[in-house]
């Protein structure tokens, strides 16, 4: 985690758009197409796949840095047009239905950020993480919830947008195998 007084916005980089209309009709100058269409394809395979084996090898295809024993949740999405900007450490769980965002489309610009998820944190089902999110280890994103702001290692947080909800510094979890 960076230090409490950096946010997700300072890690972002802004990009203007390209000529007339807003930023998502210019899409096809931010990013390749092909790329674009074949990256689809690989993530509706890492949304319907039920091995986990087989959807960390899918990930790492796409280019996001997954660690090992990595869990991705059936119908969770990665960022379609910038998956490489997605890294999930080591024991992660991505719930159902989750959205790991690394863009955002705007009306005057376009906006990507590298999303950091910790080791042993857990996304809950249907949450959505915005671009330049750090989420710490051990931290738990309740189902449904939208991650606006950095997570701090062993912080739950829910709510739209989230919220902290505490923390469980007594929580005793067998060492990680490392």
């Amino acid at each position: 985690m960076t230090d409490e007084n950096t946010s997700r916005h300072d890690r972002i980089r802004r990009h203007p758009t390209p000529g007339p209309g807003n930023s998502l009709s210019g899409w096809p100058t931010a990013r390749s197409p092909a790329r674009v269409a074949i990256s689809y394809l690989v993530v509706w395979l890492v949304r319907i796949s039920p091995s986990l084996r087989l959807k960390r090898w899918l990930l790492r295809r796409l280019g996001v840095t997954v660690g090992p024993g990595v869990s991705w949740g059936l119908e969770a999405t990665p960022d379609v047009f910038w998956p490489e900007l997605i890294t999930i450490e080591a024991e992660a769980l991505v719930g159902y239905d989750a959205t790991i965002l690394c863009h955002e489309f705007l009306q005057d610009e376009y906006r990507t950020g590298e999303v950091r998820i910790g080791e042993r944190a857990m996304i809950g089902a249907g949450a959505i993480v915005l671009p330049g999110v750090e989420i710490g280890a051990d931290a738990r994103v309740a189902a449904n919830s939208l991650v606006t702001r950095d997570v701090p290692p062993n912080t739950t947080v829910a709510g739209v947008p989230a919220e902290p909800m505490g923390t469980d510094d007594t929580d005793e979890r067998p060492p990680s195998k490392s």
